[in-house]
């Protein structure tokens, strides 16, 4: 299913879009894409940020590599970008926060970016601090972001987050206005990006257990079961050509 224009409704709307995707996200992980020993939960509270999803690893585990569907090959996405291990070394020597959860370690994060993440500067930053505290503190993270850069990300979330790791340039292919974004921690940063627009399919994206080591997320599949029970008014205002 073509990605839908959710500036056209008002983010309290895409908010139920945005909550009830959690939990296709959440069930597909726990319906076979995780090995034993690793549960995703939604909106969980933890010390320190709150993400939609994450992943938890137990004592009582299996290595990822041992379900049929981690993957152990690097994730092709459009682009790629890497901090090495000495420059993420230095990174990680900013204040770090800790996160632990009552089933164990934190050890994947999804966050689906919602308006209010980029309504202000301190929203945005607020969510860009959130991020790299994250990756600082060796914690995996798939970030899905269906709007559209702002004076605020002028070239999207990633890069607002990846100027808070390292320099380095990075543009927004044309008429890609929305990202994708899988980061791994282990040996440096790496961001696997998937920059796409309104109309496109969205593929599966990487959500890293281990460094080096991936489970793919169904996003089509779970959007277009969420956008199959979305309610029909809002699914109205989403498919509405837009005023001239």
């Amino acid at each position: 299913m073509p990605v839908h224009d959710w500036t056209r409704v008002p983010s309290g709307l895409f908010h139920e879009f945005h909550q009830s995707w959690s939990v296709r996200i959440k069930d597909a992980l726990n319906g076979g894409l995780l090995a034993k020993g690793y549960y995703a939960l939604v909106e969980q509270k933890v010390d320190g940020p709150e993400p939609d999803v994450i992943a938890v690893e137990t004592k009582k585990r299996e290595k990822p590599s041992e379900t049929p569907t981690a993957v152990l090959n690097p994730p092709k996405t459009a682009l790629t970008a890497h901090i090495p291990s000495d420059a993420a070394r230095y990174a990680r020597k900013a204040n770090r926060i800790s996160i632990r959860h009552p089933l164990g370690e934190v050890v994947a994060v999804i966050e689906i970016v919602s308006p209010g993440n980029k309504d202000s500067r301190n929203a945005i930053r607020s969510f860009v601090e959130k991020a790299v505290a994250f990756l600082r503190n060796g914690i995996h993270l798939l970030i899905i972001d269906l709007f559209p850069p702002s004076d605020r990300d002028p070239q999207g979330i990633h890069k607002a987050i990846w100027d808070e790791l390292t320099d380095g340039p990075f543009e927004l292919p044309p008429g890609k206005p929305l990202t994708l974004v899988a980061y791994q921690t282990g040996n440096g940063f790496t961001a696997h990006i998937e920059p796409i627009g309104v109309g496109d399919t969205m593929p599966e994206m990487p959500l890293f257990l281990t460094p080096g080591v991936h489970v793919p997320v169904p996003l089509e599949a779970t959007y277009t079961a969420t956008w199959a029970v979305c309610p029909e008014p809002i699914r109205e205002l989403v498919e509405s050509p837009p005023t001239a």
